[in-house]
């Protein structure tokens, strides 16, 4: 379980960063940047399954190809939360994506009690609580409902229940998920080079070289999430996503120089002292658990 929880801790910071690297290549259309993703990422899973010989998975699902059926669903999942997000990220929306972020963490958690029997002690609802309270003043704040927070949110916390319960591995999962996206992806990118309004090869070497790299920065992450998505609870992963959104909230506000009212320092000054509130109580008890009887 330690394994998985460093591998999630990796992920949601590779996460929070990944913003900077978007707007290297923001002049793509979201749509341009994630087909890119789909393509790049799947030649990237295939040579790391290759390297590492694990072909036996196809096998199985050449047996039951019913084993399939989970991912042409996450598919859907991860293809809308990551055209939202690029669109979002690449039009000064860094903030609200973060929002949608700490939202996440919250549907994870009840997603985990209410479909998988987790379950959570007094003291960590009280921090979860504390949270809700935090995004839902931040909501209220925003004056209108906060489309693109709410998507992600939906989105990605239903992507990584179904990926957490599906038959494979992290990086055979991601592989048919991307080779999913493959085809589409191929057709959408070489239509842009027939009509000559494709990114790639014609905005110099530095940003092709970028939309190629999509493939690693799509992956590592995910191979990443998906690793500690199946051996740890799905609560606590659902806390560990709050780092995400934290770094995601700083490189808005900090390099991109995002507005933040007063009004946002409020509710995310919550949602803080709620994750500090969560790892105060996981401290407490695992030392209670240790400590030797008297």
């Amino acid at each position: 379980m330690r394994n998985g929880t460093l591998a999630a801790l990796a992920a949601y910071t590779l996460w929070g960063i990944l913003p900077i690297y978007w707007k290297l290549v923001e002049r793509a259309p979201a749509a341009e940047i994630l087909s890119h993703r789909a393509v790049w990422a799947l030649v990237v899973v295939v040579i790391l399954l290759s390297v590492q010989r694990q072909w036996g998975w196809v096998s199985r699902i050449a047996q039951k190809p019913a084993i399939l059926l989970p991912f042409v669903a996450t598919t859907l999942l991860l293809a809308v939360n990551w055209l939202i997000y690029l669109w979002a990220n690449n039009n000064g929306h860094i903030v609200e994506v973060s929002l949608g972020y700490f939202i996440n963490p919250l549907f994870s958690v009840l997603l985990g009690v209410l479909f998988l029997r987790e379950r959570m002690r007094p003291g960590q609802w009280a921090a979860i609580g504390l949270a809700l309270a935090g995004v839902t003043y931040l909501t209220i704040s925003y004056g209108h409902l906060p489309w693109i927070a709410l998507s992600l949110a939906l989105t990605f916390g239903f992507y990584g229940l179904m990926r957490k319960t599906a038959p494979l591995g992290s990086v055979e999962g991601l592989t048919i998920e991307t080779g999913l996206m493959f085809l589409p992806a191929l057709i959408y990118l070489g239509y842009l080079a027939a009509r000559g309004t494709g990114t790639f090869g014609s905005a110099g070497v530095p940003t092709s070289l970028l939309l190629a790299g999509a493939g690693l920065a799509t992956a590592i992450p995910l191979i990443l999430f998906t690793k500690g998505a199946r051996s740890v609870p799905l609560s606590t992963l659902g806390v560990l996503q709050y780092i995400a959104p934290t770094l995601q909230f700083l490189v808005g506000v900090v390099i991109f120089r995002e507005g933040f009212s007063q009004s946002q320092t409020i509710g995310f000054t919550i949602i803080w002292t709620a994750l500090l509130l969560y790892w105060l109580e996981g401290l407490v008890t695992r030392r209670r658990q240790v400590a030797p009887a008297t």
